[in-house]
């Protein structure tokens, strides 16, 4: 099969119901991979998306296969961080600036740009001591460090996003290699670095690939091993406090990583089961990729459905500001199934 726009052979995956009626419906598509390929879709897999962030965890492999990660000893806690979209909370931002300082190196090297940080703690001490917000505060500066880690072990150019930048070429073949695909096409991501663009299948296979990959055998599995766990065991790096992708990997007890994209991506690498999950929701909202990636979780079993991480995001009851109650979120009828 062809390769598809992202429209084609999209199936209803959230409703939002309002006053009884129907007043949102998003489509979408999933795809279940193991070793082999794949074991489940909706939708169709062979759409062709923008992995976004989802990606991270490909964009970080050179970190560790260049041997930059080693030369440079790099903790689990930073892998994570290479890996986050992180909220700009103290936290990230700290640990953020002293990996770039043990490097020499300072805020002005990195190449993401500055936004306000999604935290609201930090953001208010900025707003309290008059101060803007800084590259380091950028939900992708831990990524844009480990890009300048491998960067600097290279010895290669500090203009690290340019498509033709040896990084940018490693990550485009690690891309191909672990999808399975030749690249489609590529954008300019949010944080300014090059986005590769893939199939549903494709961005599921590698995280097939991941959860599949064992510690000790040979370069790539052992980094794929590696950036898994490190994930998985410091979800507060990889998103923040009360966010989906950290209340997610905390209810699973760090045996599953997860991470979301903009615009409607959401992938889950499972090594107990040597699955790899990918999703795009056609519209990109945000609701249902949080909604339909908890309910394949739970799906093949790795999520309680009970938990209250898994019931904030697959039902939940909307409030207006003055906390009535306004509708409700359902999962449209055979999905997952």
């Amino acid at each position: 099969m062809a390769m598809a726009k992202v429209n084609e052979g999209a199936v209803p995956v959230l409703e939002t119901w309002r006053g009884g009626i129907l007043e949102n419906a998003h489509l979408g598509h999933a795809v279940i991979c193991d070793a082999n390929g794949i074991v489940q879709t909706w939708g169709n897999p062979k759409a062709v998306i923008f992995p976004r962030s989802s990606a991270k965890m490909l964009q970080a492999l050179p970190l560790i296969e260049t041997g930059a990660a080693a030369a440079r000893g790099l903790s689990d806690a930073q892998l994570a961080l290479a890996c986050a979209s992180h909220d700009g909370a103290d936290l990230h931002v700290g640990m953020a600036g002293r990996w770039l300082a043990d490097l020499g190196l300072g805020e002005s090297d990195l190449r993401c740009g500055a936004h306000e940080p999604y935290d609201q703690t930090e953001r208010d001490r900025l707003i309290r001591a008059g101060e803007k917000p800084c590259q380091l505060h950028n939900n992708c500066s831990g990524k844009h460090t480990g890009f300048l880690t491998v960067t600097q072990h290279l010895k290669a150019g500090p203009e690290y996003n340019e498509i033709d930048h040896p990084l940018q070429k490693a990550i485009r073949a690690v891309t191909e290699e672990t999808t399975g695909e030749t690249v489609a096409g590529w954008g300019v991501d949010g944080c300014s670095a090059p986005n590769f663009a893939m199939t549903v299948e494709g961005l599921a296979q590698a995280m097939a690939t991941y959860a599949t990959a064992r510690e000790g055998h040979g370069v790539r599995e052992s980094a794929m091993n590696r950036l898994t766990r490190a994930m998985a065991r410091h979800p507060e790096l990889v998103a923040g406090e009360g966010q989906p992708c950290t209340d997610l990997m905390r209810a699973m007890n760090g045996r599953v990583a997860v991470k979301g994209g903009a615009d409607g991506v959401y992938v889950a690498i499972v090594p107990e089961r040597g699955l790899g999950i990918a999703l795009k929701i056609v519209d990109g909202n945000a609701r249902a990729k949080v909604a339909a990636i908890a309910a394949l979780l739970e799906k093949i079993g790795v999520l309680d459905p009970a938990h209250p991480a898994a019931v904030k995001r697959m039902n939940p009851v909307l409030h207006n500001w003055r906390n009535l109650e306004t509708g409700f979120l359902r999962l449209a009828d055979g999905f997952p199934g």
